[in-house]
């Protein structure tokens, strides 16, 4: 289908409720790009929108129930990021929104039932525990509980409960096999089980019957060709 203008990696992709999608920032080994693009489906053609006002790489982008993306965090030429904005599809723009009280990157956002955003993790010269929540109504951050590992690379899913699954990740000691839950109603964090595996850049999946499935990612060196089910 058609190419995207500028070349990226490290980037966010968001589908919008018209059924295009948003691609947003990146690296291209360089620099990073504060440019902004949207994938028709429907001609399979790109056209470029508004940029973002800050260039960035290995954040989160977010899609809210009022159809705005919000995206957070990140990292530009080495300086790590707190600063958030939303990009409005009816107006094709973006504009700033609060910022974040801790600058991380390769950290998650999860948008939950109550239409807030949970930001878990990630990294900022430290490995982080901490996590806030994003509330798209007063457009506020506010701390919440912190997760019991500090970990970056990690994955964090939603299950069908609204509990909130972060599995695995990259933290002060290595390799992270270990997985906690956010509740959303209490705000805290309970540890499950682990994986059998610690990894970290894996993937998880929601499945229709309830269950999380994990697949590969990178442990000691090694490229893990494993999966397992939570």
């Amino acid at each position: 289908t058609g190419s995207m203008s500028v070349a990226r990696y490290w980037h966010t992709a968001s589908t919008l409720a018209n059924g295009s999608v948003l691609v947003a920032g990146g690296y291209n080994g360089t620099s990073s790009f504060n440019s902004a693009e949207l994938y028709n489906p429907l001609t399979g053609h790109w056209t470029t929108t508004t940029s973002m006002s800050v260039a960035r790489e290995c954040h989160t982008a977010s899609t809210l129930a009022n159809g705005q993306v919000l995206v957070a965090g990140g990292e530009n030429s080495g300086a790590f990021l707190n600063s958030a904005e939303l990009y409005n599809r009816s107006t094709g723009n973006w504009t700033t929104t609060a910022s974040m009280s801790v600058a991380r990157y390769w950290h998650t956002a999860s948008t939950l039932a109550n239409g807030s955003v949970l930001t878990t993790g990630g990294y900022n010269g430290t490995v982080i525990t901490s996590a806030e929540l994003y509330n798209p109504t007063t457009g506020n951050w506010t701390t919440t509980a912190s997760m019991s590992v500090a970990r970056y690379y990690h994955i964090a899913s939603i299950l069908a409960n609204g509990s909130v699954l972060v599995s695995g990740g990259f933290g002060s000691s290595g390799y992270v096999k270990s997985a906690e839950l956010y509740n959303l109603l209490t705000g805290t964090w309970t540890t499950t089980r682990s994986m059998n595996a610690a990894r970290y850049q894996h993937t998880a999946s929601t499945l229709a019957n309830g269950s999380v499935l994990v697949t590969g990612g990178w442990n000691s060196g090694n490229v893990l060709n494993s999966a397992e089910l939570y």
